[in-house]
């Protein structure tokens, strides 16, 4: 038999409208993927409840310009709060009925240097948000007093639209959902979730059940015995160096290109067989500088991979290339490149365009060049190569919403004259050595005799530029 108080007790809260049971175990566990989820990306609800956000911070005094100052423009690494205004109290839930307004909220800007914070009024106290590169996980609040703008960078895209949010509410005084914090100093263990660099050499120590630190700026995963490119690390927004070496990774996912600050990208010792068009035509072509694919099985790159144009070393080691993609003139940027151990049979004409430190094409099999040039002229012009001269030559913009796609292939691959035109089918194919050094300040021997020259061809667009350029094929 149950106790009177017991009785009353569960009466009252009948009363009240509260349910007796708890709630549904789905529901709970709903709930807590939930809140994992918020902890995982760095901010959001805290385990006491409150309202974080950890990034780089530089708060600018908008005096400075006037006093002909300037500032450092460094962030320093931060956790930021919302928190409630008077010290030492704690957020309290209303009770159902209870009058009352919104909590009073501060912005609290912790560093590892100043534990205990800066404090900032926020009620009506925003002059503006610069929202413009949020998905980049950058954003600046500008407020009136004091005069300051807050720059925060290197955050998570999602936790900082969440802490945005919730900072609005509180400068135009709404109550905000999540609890406040209070003011107290921020411990030293929140700091190390601004790791920037994590290495990874064994499979034992590679992370299967939790997140990769989303503030990574060097990712090394080797000899983990990966098949395929872990799709958490394409979440890392401010990833700058990424080396998947010695794995066996065979194909790369397109959105690697959504890394838009990858700088080095290494993929040595994999098992790739090719370079995706999607990758060569992602923001990579404004951000990779190097690119590591020795010791694959490569047979050939596309014509699109000369649209890196940022890349200045490039090692093409121990792969199976037949050739160079006839374009890489066009990589103007690259001063190290290493090819060696391919089987390379001649290089494109636009490699003589190429501007060199240094240049490694030993144990390629090179072959002699041809005493005949190859012939295939056509008189008078095909109106599909004459448009193609004509639209090529007047950098006339394309793509496959214009024209077939098929015509853009076309365009994509036509051949450059020595004259400088362009030729798409109808043209000579001539064959002359070269030497390296024409190309490359140092270069590595291209055979055990010594020689450091290579065959390379070169296309004329008219039986007068061959002519003309016939002491060159001698």
């Amino acid at each position: 038999m149950r106790k009177p108080e017991k009785v009353a007790h569960q009466a009252d809260r009948r009363i009240r409208g509260r349910p007796m049971c708890s709630r549904p175990r789905w529901l709970r566990c709903a709930a807590r993927r939930e809140e994992v989820s918020k902890e995982r990306l760095g901010a959001g609800s805290s385990r006491s409840g409150g309202m974080k956000l950890h990034c780089e911070v530089e708060v600018i005094s908008r005096y400075l310009p006037a006093l002909g100052l300037r500032n450092r423009g460094k962030g320093v690494r931060a956790v930021l709060s919302l928190c409630q205004q008077t010290p030492g109290s704690r957020p309290r839930p209303r009770l159902r009925g209870e009058p009352g307004g919104p909590h009073s909220a501060c912005l609290l800007i912790s560093t590892l240097k100043d534990k205990r914070g800066t404090r900032y009024e926020l009620k009506e106290n925003i002059e503006q948000f610069f929202t413009k590169f949020v998905d980049e996980g950058k954003a600046t609040v500008r407020l009136k007093e004091p005069l300051v703008d807050i720059c925060l960078s290197k955050a998570n895209s999602s936790s900082l639209k969440s802490f945005l949010s919730a900072v609005r509410l509180a400068h135009r005084g709404c109550d905000i959902e999540t609890p406040l914090l209070t003011l107290t100093p921020v411990k030293t263990s929140e700091f190390e979730k601004f790791k920037t660099k994590m290495v990874i050499t064994s499979k034992k120590d590679y992370p299967l059940s939790k997140n990769f630190p989303y503030s990574l700026e060097h990712l090394q995963a080797s000899y983990c015995g990966l098949v395929r490119v872990d799709m958490r690390m394409l979440c890392l927004k401010n990833l700058r160096r990424l080396d998947l070496s010695h794995n066996h990774i065979k194909k790369l996912p397109a959105t690697i290109g959504d890394l838009i600050h990858l700088q080095e990208l290494n993929l040595n010792d994999n098992h790739l067989e090719s370079f995706s068009v999607a990758l060569c035509q992602s923001t990579l072509q404004q951000s990779l500088r190097s690119l590591d694919l020795s010791k694959n099985k490569i047979k050939a790159l596309p014509v699109q991979f000369c649209q890196l144009r940022e890349l200045t070393d490039l090692k093409l080691d121990d792969n199976e290339l037949i050739q160079f993609p006839f374009k890489m003139g066009q990589l103007k940027n690259l001063r190290f490149l290493s090819a060696a151990r391919n089987k390379l049979l001649f290089l494109p004409s636009e490699f003589k365009n190429l501007s060199l430190e240094y240049l490694d094409l030993f144990g390629n099999t090179f072959e002699p060049p041809e005493v005949l040039p190859v012939i295939m002229l056509q008189t008078p012009l095909t109106l599909l190569e004459s448009s193609a001269r004509t639209v090529l030559h007047n950098r006339i913009p394309y793509d496959s919403r214009i024209i077939p796609f098929h015509l853009c292939q076309d365009l994509d691959t036509a051949k450059t004259c020595v004259c400088g035109r362009f030729c798409l089918n109808c043209f000579i194919q001539g064959t002359t050595t070269m030497n390296l050094h024409s190309v490359a300040h140092t270069v590595v021997l291209v055979d055990n005799m010594g020689g450091t020259e290579a065959p390379i061809i070169s296309y004329f667009c008219s039986l007068a530029c061959y002519v003309n350029s016939s002491d060159m094929l001698k």
